[in-house]
């Protein structure tokens, strides 16, 4: 069934201009969104998602109740929340796969939740602005489309993307907000930054560089964070990529080079360095083929835990 805003079918062939213009609570909810200054979200209770990985889990989790993920810039956040179940994915999608990742996400969420049931399927789109090349306005519209393709009716309830989520300065676009949280026990979704992006922050990232399709990173049942197995090809040219200077890798190595936090050229400088010294995983990485996997301790902070006692 389709995507629906207020109850009714959203008319895809529209631009999303018109489509803002026609649901203006969706553009009073993204200004409202917008206007909250974004919360540091310390690493307590936090499951931390990088790009093309997702998590689902529910209230009942004991040992997460934030799922967040930031560092978007023509990305988008998605949200995708049961309001019966209050089970819930949070998402970073870049377009590579948008129409996978949506079904994918899609039952992750279901597989929670009695869709036949009491409550409802909830949307969140967040992420984006105004880019040169238009990549944030193409993937608004994969999204769109995409839950519109599902079997269950989606509720679109928040959508700060793009045109709404834009920023002018001097001539030049940025977006408002880089990244978001969803409280999972309220549902409540804010703009967020995060000082722990962990664990295995390069290892995550070197698997996204190497051309990741989404990964789903928590067993909310065992409430385990499962990193890997992940395997490569050495990097092409990562010794010439490592010899460049900061301004050549932001012009080569992002979608957006003027609109990047400050910390991007260092993180990917610091994830080629990871896939310079792993070049083979399968050998120094996960030479028994098992993911590394991590719990929660009494401090709230992810802890590794060996395979054996698992």
């Amino acid at each position: 069934m389709p995507l629906l805003i207020n109850g009714e079918r959203i008319d895809l062939a529209r631009p999303t201009g018109d489509m803002i213009r026609a649901y203006p609570h969706l553009e009073e909810k993204a200004k409202l969104l917008r206007s909250r200054p974004a919360r540091v979200v310390e690493p307590k209770g936090l499951l931390y998602v990088q790009q093309r990985e997702f998590a689902v889990t529910t209230p009942k989790d004991g040992s997460v109740s934030i799922l967040g993920s930031d560092d978007a810039t023509t990305c988008h956040i998605v949200v995708l929340r049961h309001t019966g179940s209050g089970a819930t994915c949070l998402t970073h999608c870049d377009g590579s796969d948008t129409e996978a990742e949506v079904s994918l996400i899609m039952s992750s969420v279901k597989s929670f939740s009695d869709t036949t049931g009491y409550g409802r399927l909830e949307v969140h789109l967040v992420g984006g602005f105004n880019d040169d090349r238009q990549l944030s306005q193409k993937l608004t519209n994969q999204l769109l489309r995409a839950f519109d393709l599902q079997p269950d009716d989606v509720h679109l309830v928040t959508f700060c993307v793009t045109e709404l989520n834009d920023r002018e300065e001097k001539d030049i676009h940025f977006p408002i907000i880089y990244g978001i949280a969803v409280n999972v026990k309220t549902g409540e979704i804010f703009p967020a930054t995060f000082p722990e992006k962990g664990p295995d922050e390069d290892l995550r990232s070197a698997h996204i560089l190497t051309g990741a399709t989404l990964t789903n990173i928590y067993d909310a049942n065992m409430e385990q964070l499962h990193i890997g197995p992940y395997f490569w090809r050495p990097f092409p040219h990562v010794d010439f990529w490592l010899e460049q200077d900061d301004k050549e890798i932001l012009q080569n190595l992002s979608t957006s080079p003027l609109a990047e936090p400050p910390h991007f050229v260092s993180h990917i400088r610091s994830t080629l360095t990871f896939l310079k010294e792993h070049p083979f995983p399968s050998r120094s990485l996960f030479p028994d083929r098992k993911p590394r996997i991590y719990k929660k301790n009494e401090e709230g902070l992810w802890e590794q835990v060996c395979s054996d006692k698992i």
